[in-house]
């Protein structure tokens, strides 16, 4: 399949593309609850001629290709949205409260369903298999290894996984492809909850009480400590308390005090974050002991770093700069080279099969794009999608082509 024709086709896709998008955008849903989004997505690709398969808890995948021996590559789509309140101004807002597509997930859902268009229309030229793959539950981790268990990299096998993102509020032209180098990409992720409680009473008697806010305000010092004195320099190991909650007056001693966080690291082998994780039950429970308090320290939803494929991310940059010319860069130009400190739960698959991760800008600050993900005011620029359409099936078509022996 020519690469001309690949982004013709997208281009001309592209209409419906936003209509799509801005329907999903409208209909928020999380984690694994995604009714309409699932009915939604099976029901467009069963009308460009797929057979979709539900896979795990709320995910679905369906194959291209196929009639010519080759290779497998799968091609993902997160689906999820965010338990965020929208206040971005824009005219298909979320019509669900407490809910907003602000990570993107929409804009990949259509990019996606564009390129399994254009898959479609193409597919007795396809030198293999295309698995595309609509997956729940990124933004708390559980999407893909639930997708890994009910068999996703298998009939046929996986092998090589590529996932396109969009990124907000970025200082580069809108409709930029970058692709992320070879090495470590994204940095781990585990949450964290902390529990601290002492005795609750009237705030005129606090010698009557055990003041667990107290407790909680030394411990989240102290755990600073860990990054500022026991993590090696050279190795990026950091915690954040993103919530804390105690109390519901202002003149009560509250019995209980929370907090959760995150704990990210760059270490493939997670012995960093194994070092946070005992210091930290040890600091809880230390100081929560010296200040009369029973504590708690709770790890959950755990996501490892992204592995990325030296080979595949080289085809990957190629491929895109054959397509989209100087509008295709390396990451690692406007990265150093540096792992972001975010993380994507597509890095289970990295640590199965060879992948590769593209970027794609979809709303430049420069432009008046000034949020990014996960802002409450986040905009994306759906002009992009096509571009993101195309880079998926190119992305497919032209590894596949070139992998065919």
């Amino acid at each position: 399949m020519d690469i001309k024709e690949i982004l013709s086709g997208a281009s001309a896709f592209q209409a419906e593309m936003c209509e799509i998008r801005r329907t999903l955008h409208r209909h928020p849903e999380t984690g694994f609850d995604l009714t309409f989004t699932k009915a939604f997505v099976k029901e467009k690709l069963t009308e460009y001629g797929y057979a979709p398969a539900e896979t795990g808890k709320a995910g679905l995948v369906a194959l291209c290709g196929g009639k010519r021996k080759g290779k497998t590559i799968l091609l993902r789509a997160d689906m999820d949205a965010l338990p965020v309140c929208e206040e971005a101004d824009i005219d298909f807002r979320s019509e669900t409260d407490g809910k907003m597509h602000g990570c993107g997930h929409d804009m990949h859902t259509a990019m996606l369903l564009g390129a399994a268009k254009i898959l479609k229309a193409h597919e007795d030229e396809i030198d293999g298999t295309v698995k595309l793959e609509f997956q729940p539950a990124e933004e708390i981790f559980q999407g893909s290894p639930d997708m890994i268990k009910s068999g996703v990299l298998e009939n046929p096998h996986v092998d090589a996984a590529v996932m396109i993102h969009v990124m907000a509020g970025v200082p580069l032209p809108t409709g930029m492809i970058a692709v992320s180098n070879g090495g470590i990409s994204t940095a781990s992720c585990e949450q964290y909850h902390i529990t601290v409680r002492g005795k609750g009473g009237h705030g005129s008697v606090p010698h009557e009480t055990i003041d667990p806010i107290t407790a909680a305000a030394h411990i989240h010092l102290v755990l600073a400590e860990i990054n500022s004195r026991e993590i090696d320099g050279h190795d990026y190991g950091v915690f954040t308390t993103g919530r804390f909650e105690a109390g519901g007056a202002s003149n009560v001693i509250p019995d209980k005090a929370e907090m959760w966080g995150t704990i990210r690291t760059t270490d493939p082998e997670n012995k960093v974050g194994e070092l946070i994780k005992k210091r930290m039950e040890e600091i809880v429970k230390g100081v929560g002991t010296a200040l009369r308090c029973e504590t708690e320290v709770e790890f959950y939803d755990y996501c490892p770093c992204m592995m990325i494929d030296d080979d595949l991310a080289g085809d990957m940059l190629k491929y895109m700069e054959e397509m989209f010319g100087d509008g295709a860069i390396d990451l690692s130009v406007i990265s150093g080279g540096k792992p972001g400190g975010g993380s994507e739960d597509f890095a289970f698959v990295s640590h199965e099969v060879p992948t590769a991760s593209i970027f794609l800008v979809a709303g430049s600050s420069n432009d008046g794009y000034i949020y990014g993900q996960h802002h409450p005011k986040v905009r994306f620029d759906d002009s992009v999608l096509y571009r993101g359409a195309a880079a998926y099936a190119c992305a497919a078509v032209k590894w596949l082509e070139n992998h065919s022996s």
